[in-house]
C-alpha cells in the first residue's frame, strides 16, 4: 500500500527531495470550459468587450504556473524551463492545454493543473456578462474535465 508523503507522526511536512537527481520533467494538463455557441463566436471573432480572451487566458495561466508554490501549500518552488498554454475550439467549448517543463528533482503536475485551471477561470471571467441569463445565473457555463494527460520523467543512463 502506498503511503502519504506530506505528513507523518510529527505532522505536515514538505517532502524532502534533496537526495534526488535533477532530471527532465514535463507535465501536460487539459480541461474544458463549456460556453454558449454565441459566446464561442464572440471570442473567435475578437468582439468581446474585455479584450483578447485567449491571449489574456494564456498570460493568466502562465502566471499561475509560476505562482503554484504560493497557491498549493506544500509544492516545491521549481525552476521552470518552459510553459505553453494552447486552446482548441469546439462548438460549445474551449479546451485548454497547459504543458510545463523543468529540469528538477520533483514533477510539475501541480503547475500544469494550476495553469490550465486559471486559464479557464480567466475565460469565464472575461465572458461572464454574455454567459449570464436574465436572473444573473450561469445555466450553461461549466469548467470540467481538468486532468493530467501526461507526465514525463526522463532519467538518462549517463547519470
Amino acid at each position: 500500500m502506498k503511503e502519504f508523503t506530506h505528513f507523518d507522526e510529527r505532522g505536515v511536512k514538505m517532502v524532502e527531495v534533496g537526495h534526488k537527481r535533477e532530471v527532465f520533467r514535463r507535465a501536460v494538463a487539459k480541461g474544458r470550459i463549456r460556453l454558449r455557441p454565441e459566446t464561442i463566436e464572440l471570442i473567435k471573432s475578437g468582439k468581446t468587450k474585455k479584450g483578447n480572451v485567449i491571449a489574456t487566458a494564456q498570460i493568466a495561466g502562465i502566471l499561475a504556473v509560476k505562482k503554484t508554490p504560493e497557491l498549493v501549500p506544500l509544492c516545491h518552488p521549481i525552476p521552470l524551463t518552459g510553459v505553453d498554454i494552447s486552446f482548441e475550439f469546439g462548438e460549445d467549448y474551449i479546451e485548454a492545454t497547459c504543458e510545463v517543463r523543468a529540469y528538477y528533482k520533483t514533477g510539475v503536475e501541480m503547475e500544469a493543473l494550476t495553469g490550465v485551471t486559471v486559464a479557464l477561470l480567466t475565460i469565464w471571467d472575461m465572458v461572464k456578462a454574455v454567459e449570464k441569463d436574465e436572473k444573473g445565473q450561469y445555466p450553461f457555463t461549466r469548467i470540467e474535465g481538468i486532468h493530467v494527460v501526461e507526465k514525463v520523467k526522463e532519467v538518462y543512463s549517463s547519470q
